[in-house]
């Protein structure tokens, strides 16, 4: 507005007066066309560039005035070198001037600082931007390519199902025909035997035809189980018997007569889980597996049936993604030469075989495996290289016992007397599990959900017992939150639990004062026993 114009006139316009001023008195020799050219700065710097045109014309046409009016004797001067030397008028023009000039330089370099600091904070603030930007830019192409990566992945599964789908339809319908032809040649061998005489040359013959309508019954049976048509009849079984079952049958031993040089060895977890399956089929499962891994050893070699119980608190890619879960795994390895990579697209393919035709080969081993673990809601995973293959079986546990097994502690002396217990796990469904196993034997319970929860809750509360999950995703690990808490509560009692192998964090925490370490999956009896163990101390 007005006022700052007459604010920023002020200063050059006393300037433009003295300096035309000094002109009329003293002529070029003194400080007038200093303090013009000052006038025209401070203008420019104040005003702008356009006003600074004007100051500029102005004072050069004075100038000019002044000159020409000289050179045609309208104006004269006075002029005497003494007089200006002494002169109070001249020397205070001179500090002005130069006092002027200071200063005008002065708020040059501020004005060039201050806009030097300006153009440096907004290229910062534009580099953040853009960084920002960029880095939006690089996230949304990494979820992009996941995204585009997860749904290819799910379009080549949904096409496997429904090939698997498509070939079990096909193989429902061979069975059903196929069974309508064998009910003669399974039925009248058997009637045929019950009148012939023990010496009868005919036997040999039909015992040879009823064997060969058994086995073909059996693969009739194969093809109902990759049709998915076999009503399956689940009970409590454990893994490891039904192995040991297994290695003790005419099948394994014909199985070691046709590969004398393999080598069958067995890993057992002792305490395994039981699951919910169907002997008959499970059974089937891993006579075909180590079928297939006998089968794929040239020469000597060996094969390993291993089992474990395993807890999956984040899931699992692999041949099938394993969701979260407790699960006991059934683990088949041989050291074959391994699975090409085109073959492994096709293996649970219905009668896609490599086998040698005539002694194992029909085709169906893997597919009845793939289509029985489908049946007990389980997964399977196959690891494969030059040096052998590994095929994992994921069956989710139960903890219901076997019908004729006892427990070798009863839950009687697993009792607790009302003791306060606080379960510490980022997963939900394994604090409830914890929680309604500890309240079946006496305890009273509490849960949160991650180690700052128990660490603000024991800020104002004390418990008698902590069940501590040692991986805790996100948060602070369980030794890191044990240590937090023995700064609260010293001599706090607490039981380790988790799902991965006893880590250097297991250790230190019960270097800490931490008492057992049970692995997930929990057991009534193991649970029980390390809390009544650590109660007592």
């Amino acid at each position: 507005g007005l006022p700052y114009l007459l604010r920023a006139l002020l200063v050059p316009g006393v300037l433009f007066i003295v300096g035309i001023t000094d002109l009329l008195k003293w002529g070029l020799i003194g400080m007038g066309i200093p303090l013009l050219i000052t006038t025209c700065v401070l203008v420019t710097v104040f005003i702008g560039s356009r006003a600074d045109i004007v100051a500029f014309v102005a004072s050069l046409g004075a100038i000019l005035l002044i000159g020409v009016g000289v050179q045609f004797g309208r104006i004269s001067f006075d002029f005497d070198i003494d007089t200006y030397e002494v002169s109070p008028l001249s020397w205070s023009i001179a500090a002005i001037g130069f006092c002027c000039s200071l200063g005008l330089i002065l708020a040059i370099l501020i004005h060039l600082h201050a806009s030097l600091i300006n153009i440096i904070g907004g290229l910062k603030k534009r580099t953040s931007k853009l960084r920002l930007t960029n880095e939006q830019l690089i996230s949304e192409i990494t979820d992009r390519k996941r995204a585009e990566e997860a749904l290819r992945e799910s379009e080549e599964k949904l096409a496997r199902s429904k090939k698997m789908e498509a070939l079990g339809f096909l193989a429902g319908g061979v069975a059903h025909d196929l069974n309508n032809v064998l009910a003669g040649i399974v039925s009248y061998p058997e009637l045929l035997l019950m009148d012939l005489p023990e010496d009868s040359k005919l036997r040999k013959p039909i015992e040879t035809m009823q064997d060969s309508g058994n086995r073909a019954a059996a693969i009739v049976q194969d093809l109902l189980t990759v049709a998915r048509g076999v009503a399956i009849t689940r009970e409590p079984l454990n893994l490891n018997a039904v192995i040991r079952s297994y290695l003790d049958s005419p099948e394994f031993g014909k199985l070691k007569e046709f590969h004398p040089l393999v080598t069958v060895k067995t890993n057992l977890e002792a305490d395994l889980f039981n699951t919910n399956g169907s002997h008959v089929h499970i059974r089937k499962v891993i006579m075909n597996l180590v079928s297939n891994a006998s089968e794929a050893i040239e020469g000597s070699g060996n094969v390993i049936i291993s089992t474990m119980n395993r807890y999956i608190d984040r899931p699992l890619k692999g041949y099938d993604n394993v969701n979260v879960g407790e699960y006991v795994i059934l683990s088949v390895s041989d050291d074959g030469s391994g699975i090409s990579p085109d073959a492994l697209e096709r293996i649970f393919d219905p009668f896609y075989t490599k086998k040698v035709m005539g002694r194992s080969g029909t085709g169906l081993g893997l597919a009845v495996v793939w289509n029985v673990i489908q049946d007990h809601e389980g997964y399977i995973d196959v690891i494969t290289d030059e040096n052998g293959t590994t095929f994992e079986l994921y069956v989710p546990i139960t903890r219901d016992e076997l019908p004729d097994r006892a427990s070798s502690t009863s839950v009687k002396d697993l009792k607790g007397d009302g003791e306060t217990i606080l379960v510490v796990d980022d997963v939900e469904s394994q604090r409830e599990i914890s929680c309604q196993m500890l309240d079946a034997l006496g305890y009273k319970t509490l849960d949160v959900s991650s180690g700052d929860d128990a660490i603000e809750y024991l800020k104002e509360h004390t418990v008698d017992l902590i069940l501590l999950d040692m991986i805790m995703e996100p948060g602070i690990n369980g030794r890191e939150t044990y240590e937090r808490i023995i700064k609260i509560h010293p001599n706090q009692k607490a039981v380790i639990v988790s799902g991965f192998a006893e880590s250097n964090d297991v250790k230190e925490t019960q270097k800490l004062g931490a008492g057992q370490y049970v692995k997930k999956p929990l057991m009534l009896e193991k649970i029980g026993l390390a809390v009544k163990e650590e109660l007592k101390k």
